[in-house]
């Protein structure tokens, strides 16, 4: 079982950059891992992926200003995220499965999310 825990999200300006972070506990370096988000009133959609080969997906809207990452040593998982536009208010969610689904929404487990707002 896989449990995952969200940070950094929080308050930036437009043009500005967070970093955020899922803490996972549980072995994951065999697992699939994406950020997604959700804005009110919105479906969840797929941000950033990362497979076990290393292979990276980007949803359109982020290439390019986004970049996903993971330490294996300390199970996280990283989002960069620099340039940030007003759409990219959202809550921003952590997901694992041991499938690669990339940025499909099927994953098995799910962060609570962390609250990213541009302004």
């Amino acid at each position: 079982h896989v449990q995952l825990v969200e940070s950094g999200g929080g308050s930036v300006q437009a043009g500005g950059s967070l970093r955020l972070s899922c803490t996972a506990s549980g072995y994951t370096p065999s697992y699939c891992m994406g950020w997604f988000r959700q804005a009110p009133g919105k479906e969840r959609e797929g941000v950033a992926a990362l497979d076990t080969d290393g292979s990276t997906s980007y949803g359109n809207s982020v290439k390019g200003r986004f970049t996903i990452s993971k330490d294996n040593a300390k199970n996280t998982l990283y989002l960069q995220m620099n340039s940030l536009k007003p759409e990219d208010t959202a809550m921003y969610y952590c997901a694992a499965d041991h499938v690669s689904l990339q940025l499909a929404r099927g994953y098995n487990y799910w962060g609570q999310g962390t609250q990213v707002t541009v302004s």
